[in-house]
């Protein structure tokens, strides 16, 4: 196991900071000393997060899909606190339902702002990470180890954040960064609380084989994100269990399709029709950015 680092002085930016797991890993990185750097599209509540840290802190209103924007941050963060160490690509939204009724909208949305929007933070901000030696931890999914049926954007949006990752790590490892991979199963957020709000893809969760039928607690699954950061790790479990689905992964698309295709034929046309929008109050506030532009 990698040692771990003192965060007393590192300037660390957390992309969708405004609430969830990226203003909870905000408050955990400030109480070890972290100088926190807080990017997001809710002005309102970032500098909540902000006022409610143990150090200094910023923070910033912008679109991760935007490549001026973050750009533009990534440069007044360096110009603010001199460096930047660590980068959380952590801003996501979700969308569920039949792909065949999905709304095309709401669709290429996870997908641009959880894969592309990813991607986007790691170009505005890898030039002050290799002046740094930094560490790019990009958060994924347990639906980037396997595949669920009514959560087509999703799970593509992770996979594709996990590739990203691991080809990132093999090009700029040479330079001295480190680049890691956080793994969530379902964990106690807005985005979840606004997914149950669905009966039927409340009711689907809940039919999975334990433990990925559970919601687990925010406060312990940040804790090992932390940790994560402090050893710069590879892989990052926010789940003690998720570790060991590693090892089995190859079989799961199989298995899935077996148990989903029974699924879906035991909710039959329930789903007919079904159009949702993005989940949550982030999924709302990305909504209405879109909206006010």
């Amino acid at each position: 196991m990698r040692a771990s680092r003192n965060l007393q002085g590192q300037v660390v930016v957390v992309t969708g900071a405004a609430r969830g797991v990226g203003a909870l890993l905000a408050r955990k990185l400030s109480a070890r000393g972290a100088t926190l750097a807080l990017v997001g599209l809710e002005p309102d509540e970032l500098r909540g997060v902000a006022a409610a840290l143990h150090g200094p802190a910023h923070h910033w209103h912008a679109d991760v899909t935007d490549h001026e924007a973050m750009a533009r941050v990534a440069g007044e963060v360096k110009d603010r606190f001199g460096k930047v160490d660590v980068v959380v690509a952590n801003a996501g939204v979700a969308t569920g339902g039949p792909f065949v009724d999905s709304d095309p909208v709401a669709w290429k949305r996870v997908i641009e702002v959880n894969l592309i929007g990813g991607a986007v933070t790691a170009r505005a901000f890898l030039p002050v990470l290799m002046a740094s030696r930094g560490y790019f931890l990009q958060i994924a999914s347990l639906a980037a180890i396997s595949p669920a049926p009514m959560m087509t954007a999703y799970c593509a949006s992770k996979s594709g954040v996990e590739a990203f990752a691991h080809s990132l790590r093999a090009e700029v490892g040479h330079k001295g960064v480190r680049v890691g991979v956080g793994y969530l199963s379902w964990t106690d957020t807005d985005m979840v609380r606004g997914a149950d709000q669905n009966d039927i893809m409340r009711e689907l969760r809940s039919r999975l084989p334990w433990p990925s039928n559970k919601t687990y607690p925010l406060g312990p699954a940040v804790d090992r994100i932390v940790a994560g950061i402090e050893r710069r790790s590879a892989h990052v479990y926010g789940q003690w269990w998720l570790r060991g689905m590693q090892s089995v992964r190859g079989y799961l698309p199989a298995l899935v399709g077996t148990a989903g295709r029974r699924e879906m034929r035991r909710i039959g046309a329930r789903t007919d029709g079904m159009r949702a929008g993005l989940v949550g109050a982030g999924g709302e506030a990305d909504e209405k950015e879109r909206t006010d532009r």
